[in-house]
């Protein structure tokens, strides 16, 4: 399989779009695969080049079964596919007996190749890997097809490339979705969410985005299958900290955790109500009947299938603020018009575009340079700039301090504590607090959502810990795994004197660790530094 990937790898360079966007793919695969550790090191630096795929995004695609023998500390066999076909297809309840009779086989000496290994050093490979080099992504197979709509079509084998979309594919089908997203800065009014301007906004979304499906242009006839037949849309969100810090909510703290559920209700409640109007007006799409949609199930209802299928309870609150039973009503008698109507894309574009944060995510930092094929832009966070001027506090010396400190508020003295937590950047901000924010909105959500996770200080434990946080909270895919490089990037236009050729916080450290800088007022530099990665973005979504 490996060499084949490496034709594949090579395939996606040949391809730039025009030379507007780098050619991109991802593969996925599942982890009883006999070739999963070779595939673990695909994007390794080291290695016979000829089995690495430099220029590929990996995936894994983990059932639940494995977590499971994870958490046990049990063993994990891996199959030729050649040898069990129907694992494939297989997920929840219906894979562990068909993998159990499997093990059995393979014991008894019934299959040919197989090979046993215990499931916790298998998965401490994984996230040695993806410390190493961001791939392969972290994605679970069973919440992605146990709480899928569309299980009466088929079997979810992947996602895509950014990890929020979850269709079925097959031989005349080519999964398509057509995504957009709603500027969650815009809907916050007097620091409250302004549910009547969004309602709006997501049934003109849903709409529009309906009407791309018939105006579309098709490359292949598999693609215009998939999308007509199924009519799948995308709803999504960008600028998700701006709204947090328009309402003076910080992302590390329960009120985050609450706006992320009762915002994405709502989205929820909107679009799949705009989707039945449409069905109303328009008919529902040609694969409905037999669906969830079609069997009185929303998303909100499918957690408690997933509990039954993984066998243990999910750790995903369940509450609701909205009252459900309009939408319920409107469901029965009408249907659904698309099969499809949520994900959460990383936006890495569209939001730099019109100055919000990227999707779900935490601002990387409030100063940093961009790179893509166009060129190199500078990113500055305007809505931070244009809150410290109504407050009196952007001077030049404060912005030699965010040069300074990498564009980061944490450590500089002087700034009001508010201003500190409504901004704090994506490695100032435990990663429990992303994922607790992604479980609430992953309930109301029928696909995915794109979700990078940040570590500023990473060790196998903490990886094992967030990794096993992520699936125990019922989330269906992560997205990268962000860590810290070792080197300050050069301040070639600070002046640095005022902070210490060297910085003096390392002279200057008591017993204690306490930091003792004097340039008027105290300084310790920075712990945040360049990120591990060429580019804090995805480049794949530009």
């Amino acid at each position: 399989m490996i060499p084949f990937l490496k034709v594949v790898s090579d395939t996606a360079v040949a391809v730039n779009q025009g030379g507007k966007r780098k050619g991109a793919v991802c593969s996925y695969l599942e982890s009883w695969h006999l070739d999963v550790e070779e595939f673990l090191d695909l994007r390794k630096n080291t290695g016979d080049d000829r089995r690495r795929t430099h220029d590929m995004h990996t995936a894994n695609w983990i059932p639940d079964l494995f977590m499971k023998r994870v958490v046990e500390g049990g063993p994990w066999t891996l199959f030729s596919p050649d040898e069990v076909p129907d694992l494939h297809d297989l997920y929840g309840k219906a894979f562990e007996q068909r993998y159990k009779f499997y093990e059995a086989e393979a014991a008894a000496g019934r299959i040919k190749l197989s090979r046993t290994l215990e499931a916790r050093d298998l998965w401490r490979k994984m996230l040695t890997r993806v410390f190493e080099t961001g791939h392969p992504w972290i994605t679970f197979k069973d919440p992605s097809n146990i709480r899928s709509p569309q299980d009466h079509c088929g079997v979810v084998h992947s996602s895509n490339l950014c990890t929020e979309i979850l269709l079925n594919t097959s031989a005349d089908e080519t999964a398509v979705c057509n995504l957009g997203s709603i500027n969650m800065l815009n809907h916050v009014k007097d620091g409250q969410l302004d549910l009547k301007k969004l309602e709006e906004t997501v049934r003109t979304a849903v709409r529009m985005l309906d009407n791309v499906i018939d105006i579309n242009f098709y490359p292949t006839a598999e693609a215009r299958n998939s999308n007509l037949r199924h009519r799948p849309v995308g709803l999504g969100l960008m600028g998700f900290q701006d709204a947090l810090a328009a309402c003076g909510i910080s992302y590390a703290s329960k009120a985050a955790v609450e706006f992320a559920d009762r915002s994405m209700e709502a989205i929820s409640y909107f679009a799949i109500l705009a989707s039945s109007e449409l069905a109303k007006e328009r008919g529902t799409y040609s694969s409905y009947r037999g669906s969830k949609w079609d069997r009185g199930l929303l998303p909100i209802d499918t957690v408690r299938l997933l509990e039954q299928e993984r066998g243990m309870s999910v750790d995903m609150d369940t509450s609701a603020s909205m009252d459900w039973t309009p939408v319920r009503e409107h469901l029965r008698q009408h249907g659904m018009r698309n099969s499809n109507v949520m994900a959460i894309a990383p936006t890495a574009t569209i939001s730099t575009i019109i100055g919000v944060t990227q999707s779900i995510e935490p601002m990387y930092k409030h100063l940093f340079v961009k790179s893509n094929l166009s060129g190199e832009f500078v990113q500055l966070n305007i809505n931070l700039v244009t809150e410290l001027k109504e407050r009196g506090l952007w001077c030049k010396d404060l912005l030699e301090a965010i040069k300074y400190f990498d564009g980061v508020l944490g450590e500089i003295p002087g700034l009001p504590q508010d201003i500190k937590d409504r901004y704090a950047t994506s490695f100032e901000i435990e990663p429990k607090w992303l994922i607790e924010c992604a479980s609430r909105r992953q309930k109301w959500i029928d696909m995915g959502q794109s979700l990078n996770l940040y570590l500023a200080q990473p060790s196998g434990r903490r990886l094992d810990d967030m990794y096993q946080l992520a699936w125990q909270a019922g989330l269906k895919t992560t997205y990268y795994l962000r860590t810290l490089g070792a080197t300050n990037v050069e301040k070639s236009t600070v002046d640095i004197n005022k902070f210490g050729v060297q910085p003096r916080w390392m002279k200057n450290r008591s017993a204690s660790g306490d930091v003792t800088i004097n340039r008027g007022s105290d300084l310790p530099a920075s712990q945040v530094k360049a990120c591990s990665l060429d580019d804090p973005t995805c480049e794949a979504c530009q």
